[in-house]
């Protein structure tokens, strides 16, 4: 919901732009008396500006919030930018929330599931067979994300019943692996079955990328990849 609308800055500098749609934001959301946000998390500085300022506007115009996170407010972005240049609203942002612990294992510690079999050469032929099926090559696929904002993502899947990617390789550009895990949630959101040819799914984030600051976000994506992956084997058989 908080990111309908925002096209979120990359620098300081190009933050401005997306304020009136920040404003636009505002107006939409302040009727609402509490807004949830799962996985909270700051990425990158526009975030940080813009997030900054809108939650900000939103607690002034009464509405509550509630969020959960792997991360204590004021430890927001750390590992992920220079968090430490942007203190002030990083400090702004804590200042909304009260903090209640949630103790125990993270289910994410017990290890990734296996991924199954990648599907061989039947992936082009399986979603032509499929009403609703898309098709399209890994390269070509993290390519055309590469020209899109992120919050378009969900139009891409729109009128799509089933998702065919043939071709998956390792990724090895943390920006293409960022792309690949906001496809993931939304495809999530829609159960879409994919259809995965190329290397085992569990294969696609490097060792280093499963250690890095983006930890979370990726072990929650490949567990949200294979579930769809099974779920295509499901309907196959």
């Amino acid at each position: 919901m908080l990111a309908e609308g925002l096209e979120l800055g990359r620098r300081r500098d190009q933050v401005v732009p997306g304020l009136d749609l920040v404003r636009a934001a505002v107006d939409a959301l302040s009727s609402y008396r509490l807004i949830c946000v799962d996985e909270f998390e700051l990425d990158d500085p526009g975030d940080t500006m813009l997030i900054s300022r809108l939650l900000g506007q939103l607690v002034a115009a009464g509405v509550g919030l509630a969020a959960t996170s792997n991360t204590l407010p004021d430890k927001l972005g750390e590992g992920r930018f220079q968090a430490t240049d942007f203190l002030r609203e990083i400090q702004a942002l804590a200042a909304h929330f009260d903090v209640r612990r949630i103790d125990g294992p993270d289910y994410r510690h017990r290890g990734l599931p296996t991924a199954p079999e990648p599907w061989p050469e039947r992936v082009e032929q399986t979603a032509a067979d499929r009403p609703g099926a898309s098709c399209d090559h890994f390269v070509d696929l993290h390519g055309h994300l590469a020209e899109l904002h992120p919050s378009k993502y969900g139009a891409l899947l729109d009128g799509v019943e089933t998702v065919g990617i043939t071709d998956i390789r390792p990724l090895t550009d943390e920006n293409v692996a960022l792309r690949m895990v906001v496809l993931a949630d939304r495809m999530y959101d829609r159960n879409l079955p994919l259809l995965a040819g190329g290397v085992p799914l569990d294969q696609l984030f490097s060792a280093d990328m499963l250690k890095g600051g983006y930890r979370t976000k990726y072990l929650r994506a490949l567990s949200r990849l294979i579930a769809l992956s099974r779920e295509a084997d499901h309907a196959a058989s």
